[in-house]
């Protein structure tokens, strides 16, 4: 007879597993459909689904951009960062994902088509990799718990470096894009902190 705890984390993992390779399959497959069959169909190919700042139809760029991305070069900097920060959020929680996500995809989709340059196209996942990392930074602050505290060092240690991206700096980068989703899983961290109550130590 399985052990129940045992059976339950081996579950858990595996729809951990399931989640990061839906969205990692989406990265792929969309980009591959874009460079062999978009690209040569429409002008800007699937890219012009991104967030246009200041245009209208450039806010359903909120949904769609994290999901597209700008070359083979741009998807494979973009999924091992996604994988380790996105299954670091699931690690406590794995609903904490989702929440996150979505608190980073519209701050940081509304940011970026307030404060990005006219006639610019915004896409990518690295959006999301801020507000993971904005999450996980912040979330031991704001809950105040042994695990979660733990967690905040383990990732500043590896991914501390990469707070220099919310400014702007390299030409054709979204700094703007980082900016908010950084804010996003701040506030994402803040959210579930108050939804969970005082978890001081």
């Amino acid at each position: 007879m399985r052990h129940p705890d045992k059976e339950s984390v081996r579950e858990e993992l595996q729809t951990q597993i399931q989640i990061l390779g839906f969205f990692v399959t989406t990265f792929w497959v969309l980009e591959i459909l874009d460079q062999f069959i978009f690209q040569h169909l429409m002008r800007g190919g699937l890219d012009r689904f991104g967030i246009v700042p200041y245009n209208l139809i450039g806010l359903r760029g909120i949904l769609f951009a994290p999901f597209l991305h700008g070359g083979w070069g741009h998807l494979i900097a973009n999924t091992v960062p996604f994988l380790i920060l996105g299954w670091l959020v699931m690690v406590q929680q794995t609903r904490d994902f989702f929440t996150v996500t979505a608190w980073t995809m519209v701050v940081a989709g509304l940011g970026t088509w307030l404060l990005g340059s006219p006639g610019s196209v915004h896409i990518g996942a690295s959006g999301l990799i801020y507000g993971y990392f904005g999450f996980l930074l912040f979330r031991g602050y704001f809950e105040r718990n042994i695990p979660s505290i733990a967690l905040s060092l383990l990732v500043f240690f590896l991914y501390g470096s990469v707070i220099w991206g919310v400014l702007p700096g390299q030409p054709g980068i979204s700094w703007q894009g980082h900016l908010f989703g950084f804010i996003g899983g701040v506030l994402a961290a803040r959210s579930l902190s108050r939804v969970r109550g005082d978890g001081r130590i």
